[in-house]
């Protein structure tokens, strides 16, 4: 039961992440992509600290940079290269093999078992995500398609070392450490390659203060949560209701046509989020529940 109740709460962080696609286009200013990753994780980071007034200690600086540059700053950066070199659903098929790359470092890093039904599972997520967004004129760019795979590393690696490096801290204040570091990073980045922001308008700020506060501070604290709880092979095929949130939302609220294929698609991604918990089940369920039991420092 508390397993189901980790889970629900963790899946509602990629479900809000597939919003972001609809506040990005529809409330902030188009061309300037670092800039909005800069301003959705430094001022949420640096409101999470003032919340916890912890900073990291000794190594842990360290850690939330490397953290920080996975989960954040290189992912983005790559993802946006991805995005903008290849049509949309290019870009996220080829960033949906994130849960496979996972198996393969929870099994290098954490010695997580591999499973057929795991691998099963993640492959038809990757076909559920093309049924939902690839359409037949997609072409392909060689550095877009190396850009997605690289993003999809650096966050299957963050997401890995999340649960390797689990600090003695509560999840807002590893949340406020990770995001304030790949701002952080973003900063300078931002600041040399894109020009200054024009005025913002009242939707601007508001579409701003929703990637903040709800799409990066609220979601990555359910997801660091469901990490210190869960396997990341249980957490990350949750990603793939991201892409699913984003077609229905442009469904619902742009008048987007949704076709008889995306439907197929979409119980195809949920089947194998489905799929992907099962394979969690059974002997090896009570080793990993041992594992999260155990203190946190014989891990780090």
């Amino acid at each position: 039961m508390n397993r189901n109740f980790d889970l629900l709460l963790t899946a509602i962080a990629p479900a809000i992440w597939g919003s972001t696609y609809l506040v990005t286009t529809q409330l902030l200013p188009a061309g300037y992509p670092l800039t909005v990753a800069m301003l959705r994780a430094l001022p949420a980071g640096l409101l999470l600290l003032a919340i916890v007034r912890r900073l990291p200690h000794g190594v842990w600086w360290l850690k939330s940079l490397v953290l920080g540059a996975l989960n954040f700053s290189v992912f983005w950066w790559l993802l946006f290269i991805s995005a903008y070199r290849l049509p949309g659903g290019v870009a996220a098929t080829v960033g949906a093999v994130q849960p496979l790359i996972v198996i393969i470092l929870a099994r290098l890093l954490l010695g997580s078992p591999i499973r057929s039904l795991s691998i099963i599972a993640a492959i038809a997520g990757i076909g559920g995500v093309a049924l939902l967004i690839l359409t037949p004129k997609a072409t392909l760019d060689p550095i877009g398609i190396v850009a997605g795979i690289g993003g999809a590393f650096s966050m299957a690696a963050g997401t890995v070392l999340s649960r390797r490096w689990r600090p003695e801290v509560s999840p807002l204040t590893f949340t406020a450490w990770q995001l304030t570091a790949g701002g952080l990073l973003l900063l300078p980045v931002a600041l040399l390659l894109e020009p200054p922001l024009p005025p913002l308008t009242g939707a601007n700020i508001l579409g701003f203060a929703y990637l903040g506060l709800i799409g990066a501070a609220l979601t990555y604290i359910l997801w660091f949560r469901g990490l210190s709880r869960l396997e990341p092979s249980m957490v990350s095929p949750l990603g793939f209701l991201s892409p699913t949130t984003a077609v229905i939302l442009g469904w619902a609220v742009l008048g987007q046509q949704l076709s008889p294929m995306q439907m197929f698609g979409i119980v195809i991604v949920l089947g194998s989020v489905w799929l992907s918990q099962r394979a969690q089940q059974g002997p090896a369920a009570g080793s990993s529940a041992q594992a999260a039991s155990e203190p946190v420092t014989s891990r780090r």
